[in-house]
């Protein structure tokens, strides 16, 4: 294990905005737990589709693209407040 200083952005919580030495931009460091849950959202989408079941992929879809868009969003907030220009 290597000890770095990084730049935060953010609290501290479960998906904080945190910049890498060497790293033009920064990131979000999301927590296992919170990986899992995203992981688990997709995985409803792919078995749903696999049954066919359409309205419920539908659904299963909508909450991980909201639970992305909430990632993402407080992510540009944060290049926002310290005038950060988008990587994309």
């Amino acid at each position: 294990m290597e000890r770095i200083e990084a730049e935060l952005f953010t609290d501290g919580g479960h998906d904080a905005v945190v910049r890498l030495p060497g790293r033009r931009f920064p990131g979000i460091l999301v927590q296992g737990d919170s990986l899992h849950i995203l992981r688990s959202d997709a995985a409803e989408v792919v078995e749903a589709c696999e049954r066919g079941d359409l309205d419920e992929a539908r659904g299963s879809a909508g909450l991980l693209r909201a639970n992305l868009d909430a990632l993402l969003a407080r992510y540009e907030a944060a290049l926002g407040e310290y005038e950060i220009p988008r990587p994309y």
